[in-house]
């Protein structure tokens, strides 16, 4: 079990999190919702900060691969960037078992990102953020920057590779859609605060919050492939 309580953030002196404490489950899977600028990435920010400073193992996947990737720097230069970052012996992993799994084993290694499509991207820096095997990997909007197919695909993709493991993931998006056929437990925030919590199914058939309603109100993401 992951605990953290206090976690807090000010900038320019006002509160943009509100003190917030969190249980995490081996294996779990927790959706982080909610409005643009609601806190839910700021809450990510400091949640990893914080575990990791504990030691813990925790990966962090961004919105786009381009906050991730180098445009000048090869596939295989940011891998081995990756294993030199946790203190593996280059080559010490082996990433095609991954990279099968993640449908990237014929990504070429020596192109650089450009040479893969968007979607072989982010898969590939996924791959990156599970080379430790973490306790808790942390996806802040990774489908943002890709299209719905595609997004659906990478997170089927990631689904399947974490089912029976130990790793636990939270997903921060403002798409109910992607969350919603992802995770067990929802987390709802506003105004830098978590304002509800529960089972999937029980906040998205009877939302007690404003801000539950307003992202269940939207009744388009059912159709939605993610």
């Amino acid at each position: 079990m992951l605990s953290v309580s206090g976690l807090h953030a000010v900038r320019a002196g006002r509160t943009i999190l509100h003190p917030t404490s969190l249980d995490i489950a081996p294996g779990e899977r927790i959706g982080l919702v909610g409005a643009s600028g609601s806190g839910k990435s700021t809450l990510g920010h400091v949640l990893i900060d914080e575990l990791r400073s504990r030691g813990c193992r925790v990966a962090h996947v961004c919105q786009s691969p381009d906050e991730a990737l180098d445009p000048l720097r090869s596939m295989r230069f940011h891998w081995h960037e990756a294993e030199r970052a946790l203190g593996l012996e280059l080559g010490a992993i082996d990433k095609n078992t991954l990279f099968t799994s993640l449908k990237i084993a014929d990504g070429d290694l020596r192109k650089r990102p450009w040479g893969w499509s968007r979607g072989m991207q982010q898969r590939f820096v996924i791959a990156m953020a599970l080379i430790s095997s973490p306790d808790l990997i942390v996806l802040d909007e990774p489908s943002s920057a890709l299209d719905p197919v595609v997004a659906a695909a990478t997170m089927d993709l990631l689904d399947q590779h974490l089912e029976g493991k130990e790793t636990a993931m939270i997903l921060i998006t403002h798409d109910l859609g992607l969350a919603a056929r992802r995770v067990s437990k929802l987390m709802v925030m506003e105004t830098g605060r978590i304002v509800e919590q529960a089972p999937t199914e029980k906040i998205l058939q009877h939302p007690q919050t404003r801000a539950a309603r307003s992202l269940v109100a939207h009744r388009s993401w059912i159709k939605l492939p993610c």
